[in-house]
């Protein structure tokens, strides 16, 4: 049984890059755009941001998950919410953490995938409107980025 709840972590958080590159394309830079645009134009000098409002609607589910499968007889349900709250942790690890630096950790790394998941961030950053876009996702990204990094070493 330990075993069906790990594939289910691990499906969950595979399935959320996908989750994550579409809400990024179709929802932040769509009718969300107001709540994003804060991300790729500084409007302020605060440290938080409208965009920051995101975290908490995308952990929503995850929780929701956990409680249903913490309540309910459907266990599978806390394996689902385990995988996408690891996400989440990933993902603000990695683009708030790494990519944007917002807390100065993880500054210095020599590793060519980490160096291409910051260049595929920040050419998608490279486009302040909402249209026009490209590498919407976090872990995943062209293949020519990392094979630049790569070249580079």
């Amino acid at each position: 049984m330990a075993l069906v709840h790990i594939a289910f972590i691990i499906t969950a958080f595979l399935s959320m890059e996908a989750v994550a590159w579409l809400a990024h394309k179709y929802l932040m830079h769509g009718w969300l755009w107001a709540l994003h645009r804060d991300h790729h134009r500084k409007e302020g000098g605060s440290f938080f941001e409208k965009n920051d409002y995101f975290f908490l609607i995308f952990a929503i589910p995850g929780i929701a998950l956990l409680a249903l499968g913490t309540f309910t007889p459907y266990s599978f349900l806390l394996s689902l919410g385990a995988g996408i709250t690891l996400y989440g942790v990933t993902y603000f690890i990695v683009h708030d953490i790494f990519i944007h630096q917002r807390f100065r950790w993880l500054s210095h790394t020599n590793n060519a995938y980490f160096r291409a998941v910051r260049r595929a961030h920040k050419m998608h950053h490279k486009h302040l409107g909402k249209d026009d876009g490209e590498c919407f996702g976090m872990l995943l990204f062209p293949l020519r980025y990392l094979r630049a990094e790569l070249k580079r070493s």
